[in-house]
């Protein structure tokens, strides 16, 4: 089970730092390429790029490292957040269903890895 959670948190770490590359460094660049960035403010892009850079990172240092361990489930909760947030207030309502099937694989690993990690805060 362990090398499942370090497999699913590393791919997660993976996708989400390079989107969160994406739209932090490269706004324009993602506004270009990704239709819900279009109608949105650049700070705003950036601050969800920021968002999933800091839970890309939360996947795997504080575990890796031994420091505050705890902070890993908190952050596949935060990215599960960015998830449903992606979900219900960008791509449902713009009707872009066809992003959604891959928002709800990305949310159901981050809540995987919530479920594997729990056990953390018993520290």
């Amino acid at each position: 089970m362990n090398i499942v959670l370090w497999i699913v948190q590393i791919l997660l770490l993976g996708l989400y730092g390079m989107a969160g590359v994406l739209k932090t460094f490269m706004t324009a660049r993602a506004k270009e390429t990704l239709p819900w960035a279009k109608d949105r403010s650049d700070n705003f892009v950036r601050f969800v790029g920021i968002s999933e850079l800091l839970g890309a990172l939360g996947m795997i240092l504080p575990i890796l490292t031994g420091i505050l361990p705890w902070l890993t489930p908190l952050a596949a909760i935060g990215l599960a957040v960015v998830q449903l947030l992606a979900i219900f207030t960008v791509h449902v309502p713009a009707k872009e269903y066809n992003v959604v099937p891959l928002n709800v694989v990305f949310l159901v690993l981050a809540l995987f890895v919530v479920w594997g990690r729990w056990d953390l805060f018993s520290l």
